[in-house]
């Protein structure tokens, strides 16, 4: 009994150690981009580990469209610029490498240039037997090839269904997911999708930053001038304008609402350009551009109820809209199109077509729900509770 007892003791020591005290590499989008999950898991982390984040490797091909352009000498200027910590124990690298995958001399090219980069970084922050977590596919590249003790894939949105996926990003993403020693993903449909590459694949879904977006519940949170004397119903959606989002429903939106206001935050992606345009003329549409993170609470609380308007298709399909969670913490109700991640929340409607959409937005601003109960909804979907979901699977998958 007391031998028992005493490798219970020491199992649970060794689970308590997991992604504590450890070096880990994180592939990802660019650090200046809006807070997305890995933004979130990362800072987590960063409290009890050293993290050297690895800006983004290009997933699609580039246009020559200004934004493209823009966007590729904004790189070029921060390759330019050495390492930084940008917070506490959060190291910031910026690679070169080439947005195109299809031919082998290309990726080998890639591969050799990125394994020199990141492998230059860890060596000059005495990074020693790394987690490698990596959330951007065209890392598969390099995946395996740092000296890594451990490779983590955590997977949050179908990348290959994305308008303009690199060529030979699918293989490249596959062949990742068979080597990678723990795959995560956030959805239902992708675990469906890709648990046939690994069998050691695990879900769990987003977290919020629920007392961040709690805040637009405190009583001294001032509403933006830009909002304020908007006529209400004041319909509002905060998250990247890009093509799966749906503007003829928007647009029905505003049609059906033409006394109050449809508030849109973000900035509009290349993709999205053409389909964006049917909003043109629509008096009560309000494009208030991309604002900083912390002002989103105070956005959220000029609204009356919020809107996940994305098309159905594969990659919606599979998405975990993190905005939805963010509206409940800001104690509002939403309102979705039918992507089976929202039906888990409760406060969240589901507009099952575009008229039903417009109906459930009347039912949510005539829902009687209390703000604080809304948010209270959610608050047990921390990220801190998510990074213990992580360690609890990766304590399960080491016993195997």
């Amino acid at each position: 009994m007391l031998m028992d007892t005493s490798k219970q003791i020491d199992r649970s020591r060794a689970e308590e150690s997991i992604l504590r005290g450890r070096d880990i590499v994180c592939f990802s989008h660019d650090w200046t981009g809006d807070p997305l999950s890995k933004t979130h898991l990362m800072r987590v982390l960063s409290k009890e580990n050293r993290i050297l984040w690895v800006n983004s490797i290009a997933n699609r091909k580039p246009t020559a469209s200004s934004k493209d352009v823009g966007r590729i000498l904004r790189k070029l200027k921060s390759f330019t610029e050495s390492m930084a910590e940008k917070e506490p124990n959060i190291f910031v690298l910026s690679p070169l490498s080439v947005p195109a995958y299809g031919s082998s001399f290309i990726r080998k090219f890639n591969e050799r240039l990125l394994i020199s980069q990141v492998k230059g970084a860890m060596k000059k922050l005495g990074f020693k037997e790394p987690v490698n977590m990596v959330f951007n596919p065209a890392a598969g590249l390099v995946a395996g090839k740092i000296g890594e003790k451990e490779l983590i894939y955590y997977c949050v949105d179908d990348y290959t269904a994305f308008t303009g996926a690199a060529k030979g990003l699918r293989g490249i993403e596959e062949d990742l997911f068979r080597r990678s020693d723990l795959v995560i993903v956030s959805a239902e449909k992708l675990l469906r999708d890709k648990e046939k590459f690994n069998a050691n694949t695990h879900i769990i879904r987003h977290g919020t930053d629920w007392n961040h977006f709690r805040t637009a519940l405190d009583a001294d949170a001032k509403v933006p001038e830009e909002i304020a004397g908007l006529p209400r119903p004041i319909i509002g959606f905060h998250g990247l304008l890009a093509d799966w989002v749906d503007f003829e429903l928007i647009k029905k939106v505003a049609e059906h609402f033409s006394t109050g206001s449809v508030v849109l935050i973000g900035k509009s992606t290349v993709d999205a350009e053409e389909k964006i345009k049917v909003l043109n003329g629509v008096a009560n549409v309000h494009f208030l551009g991309r604002k900083r993170y912390e002002q989103l609470p105070a956005y959220c609380k000029g609204f009356d109820v919020a809107l996940n308007p994305f098309v159905l298709n594969e990659l919606t399909l599979a998405a975990n809209p993190l905005k939805v969670r963010e509206y409940l913490a800001a104690g509002l109700m939403t309102v979705s199109t039918d992507i089976p991640e929202v039906h888990q929340l409760k406060d969240c409607l589901v507009g099952t077509d575009h008229a039903d959409f417009v109906e459930k937005i009347g039912a949510a601003l005539n829902s009687g729900r209390k703000p604080d109960e809304i948010s209270d909804g959610v608050k047990h979907e921390s990220w801190e509770a998510r990074v213990e979901e992580l360690r609890k699977i990766m304590a399960v998958s080491r016993k195997k």
